[in-house]
């Protein structure tokens, strides 16, 4: 499935944005959707994600308390409400998709096999 995210951009410390990522002409049926990160220079990282039924969504550590991932199914839609944004949130985020992942992978890159491109978010100090 091709993804398409959007709704990256500067920010100042504190602030707040809201990433979407949608497919066009397609659905999400079944995929459990996540956000990845990767900042110039290091590793692609995980964010957060969501299963299919909404249920229990995961999120990195650093993330926890300040995002919020979220999925409207009718909409084939993913979204990511970014909070208190810091300097070392600044990276590409890129949203991904898979239909057969298992809960011990989420947060694994190479479990997923659809990636969309990425939607820069810069946070100034």
């Amino acid at each position: 499935v091709q993804l398409q995210a959007s709704g990256g951009g500067l920010v100042q410390a504190g602030g707040s944005l809201r990433l979407s990522c949608a497919a066009p002409g397609r659905t999400f049926s079944g995929y459990t959707l996540a956000w990845f990160r990767q900042a110039t220079g290091k590793e692609r990282e995980f964010v957060a994600a969501i299963k299919w039924a909404n249920s229990n969504p995961f999120y990195a550590d650093s993330v926890k308390g300040r995002f919020t991932i979220s999925r409207d199914n009718a909409k084939s839609t993913l979204y990511l409400q970014m909070n208190s944004l810091q300097p070392e949130d600044t990276a590409e985020y890129y949203c991904t998709a898979s239909r057969t992942i298992i809960t011990s992978t989420v947060r694994v890159p190479s479990s997923y096999a659809s990636w969309g491109q990425g939607t820069q978010v810069t946070v100034s100090s």
